[in-house]
């Protein structure tokens, strides 16, 4: 009877609890929310239009300066950038709509749900304070993060394909084959759009009633996110946002669809026929209800048309890092698998406690950047790197050493995250902290399995290799400085010359670890988080005496011509500290 009684007012509790948290959580989103989407809104479509012109110009730049493309190709890709740029202000406005609304008024709403489950006394508290004045900042992060996108990362992909050797050309392109891969992007557009939103509406109340099916099952079975009680009242919320997942879903079919559309004209360019990019148009339409009938668990199959698009499929099997894949290459590997709708997996839910021990991308993400600014002190405070450094590169001053920061230092601090790893036995990464990320526990995120295999790879390749200890230290000198041989000789780590075989080795090592960072530093996410850490070392020399102020006029008058004499002035300001040489390894 007592055991009765208290499962009767711990139900009540929760029920309680979930009732009030959702009005508070609606009370918080009319009131902050439009002020959040206003400021998302307003700041992305100022982005977008302010650097449209530049984007404009720096795209013909690039087609026209780049060796990969020859005239006819050329031609092709000129007469459809009309639309391609038409299709890019169309989506971005009505994408940064749609997430200024669902950011700003759910944002307030989930945190509202997310203080009832943290482990403190003032829960109340939380639930009407959590989601206020940090969604506002968060949307303002959004809308520095997207302007870090349009104005560095899509230049950096525009400066590569200009610099890429002639070696990754691609196949010339013949004059008759413009029309065709116009006319069957064309006819991608034309059928892949109502194709597949009309499958993915179709769907939907499938996935409407199969997904509160699963949910209501982990309800009454306590399973899932049902299973621990502080949790119970965000799965209940996820049961009443459902039907909003659902129709997530069909606009993320919708908009994929544009992209898939369009690539029938690789298709054409890639198989030099017209009629295997109308196959390909068809087969798209068969692998995505295929697709969506296996994520449903519906009939296996498909009941439309799959004609074979390709002369020979590439095989994916055969590992990718360390060999210099063309872009025909690169085409091929990312779309050979079928195209995908946002689909939540409708199998059984794992426990809260199995998701907890995870680690958490935001996780490895701030310890990345940790090791970078515990690995630049170091630097730092044995004078191998200067404050100009920092302050140039702060300041976006294209110098011959802006590179030391920009792609030296955090590929310095990523071989130490390798060799640590490897010295622990690892079967995974060490972050700074002590904690693994392996196979197991790593995040479920398709980002993150872009990158998370290659550097494995890159980890045994390193192991296997068994460097010593003057190979370490000549492999962080080409890391650091690059091909700044001036700079890197003056760095006294202890290295020594090596056989031309074994230099040839550490050498691609550090290509590798260089291209990998560079790839990674084109995340907006990244330059923000980047930019602090540099803004803290420059913070922390100048609580030992060095004013920022300083930097920044010595950093303004330092020429090429005189940047070594200038290392050597703050080398013995930073040596006046009587700091001891540091152990790198």
């Amino acid at each position: 009877m007592a055991s009765s009684l208290k499962d009767w007012v711990k139900a009540f509790y929760v029920v309680f609890a979930f009732c009030s948290v959702l009005c508070f959580g609606a009370i918080k989103s009319l009131l902050v929310g439009p002020i959040a989407a206003l400021i998302l809104s307003l700041g992305n479509l100022g982005v977008i239009f302010g650097l449209f012109p530049a984007h404009v110009a720096w795209t013909v730049f690039t087609l026209i300066k780049t060796n990969r493309f020859d005239a006819p190709l050329k031609v092709a890709i000129l007469l459809g950038l009309p639309a391609l740029f038409a299709l890019w202000l169309a989506l971005s406005i009505a994408i940064s709509g749609l997430v200024a609304i669902g950011y700003g008024f759910f944002t307030p709403w989930v945190s509202s749900f997310e203080a009832f489950r943290l482990e403190h006394e003032s829960k109340f508290l939380h639930c009407i304070v959590d989601g206020t004045w940090g969604t506002i900042k968060g949307s303002c992060t959004v809308v520095r993060d997207f302007a870090d996108l349009c104005y560095h990362s899509y230049p950096l992909y525009l400066k590569e394909l200009r610099e890429n050797p002639t070696s990754n050309e691609l196949q010339p392109l013949r004059f008759i084959h413009v029309p065709a891969c116009i006319i069957v992007g064309i006819i991608g557009l034309v059928v892949e759009i109502p194709l597949y939103a009309a499958i993915a509406i179709v769907k939907s109340p499938y996935m409407l009633f199969k997904g509160w099916h699963r949910l209501l099952h982990d309800l009454i079975s306590r399973e899932g996110p049902f299973l621990e009680t502080a949790c119970i009242p965000i799965a209940g919320l996820t049961i009443i946002m459902w039907p909003l997942i659902v129709v997530g879903s069909i606009l993320m079919a919708i908009f994929t669809s544009f992209f898939i559309g369009l690539y029938g004209s690789i298709i054409v360019y890639q198989e030099r026929s017209f009629r295997r990019g109308i196959a390909y148009v068809i087969a798209m339409v068969a692998e995505f209800d295929e697709y969506t009938n296996d994520w449903l668990y519906l009939r296996e199959g498909t009941i439309f048309p799959k004609p074979k698009y390709r002369k020979k499929r590439q095989s994916n099997s055969e590992p990718s890092v360390g060999k210099n894949q063309s872009l025909h290459d690169k085409f091929n590997s990312v779309f050979t698998e079928s195209p995908a709708m946002l689909v939540p997996s409708l199998t059984a839910s794992r426990s809260v406690r199995e998701v907890i021990k995870e680690v958490k991308m935001v996780q490895i993400w701030g310890s990345m950047m940790k090791a970078c600014e515990v690995r630049g002190t170091e630097l730092l405070e044995s004078g191998v790197i200067t404050p100009v450094d920092l302050s140039d590169w702060l300041k976006a001053k294209h110098a011959n050493d802006a590179t030391i920061v920009d792609v030296g230092l955090p590929c310095f601090s990523f071989l130490h995250t390798l060799l640590d790893s490897i010295k622990a036995g690892s079967n995974g990464l060490m972050l700074l902290d002590g904690t693994e990320v392996n196979h197991l526990n790593r995040p479920q995120d398709r980002l993150l399995d872009w990158f998370f295999h290659p550097v494995m790879v890159l980890k045994d390749q390193i192991r296997v290799l068994g460097l010593e200890e003057g190979e370490v230290r000549y492999l962080e000198k080409m890391l650091l400085f690059g091909g700044n041989k001036a700079r890197g000789n003056t760095w006294e780590n202890r290295s020594f010359p090596l056989d031309p075989l074994r230099a040839a080795q550490i050498e691609g090592i550090s290509r590798r670890m260089m291209g990998m960072n560079r790839s990674i530093s084109k995340f907006p996410t990244y330059r923000r988080r980047y930019r602090q850490v540099v803004k803290d070392l420059i913070h922390s020399i100048g609580k030992d005496g060095v004013t920022t102020k300083s930097l920044a006029k010595e950093g303004s008058t330092r020429s090429t011509n005189s940047s070594s004499a200038t290392k050597e002035s703050f080398t013995r300001s930073i040596s006046s500290r009587s700091i001891a040489s540091i152990e790198i390894v």
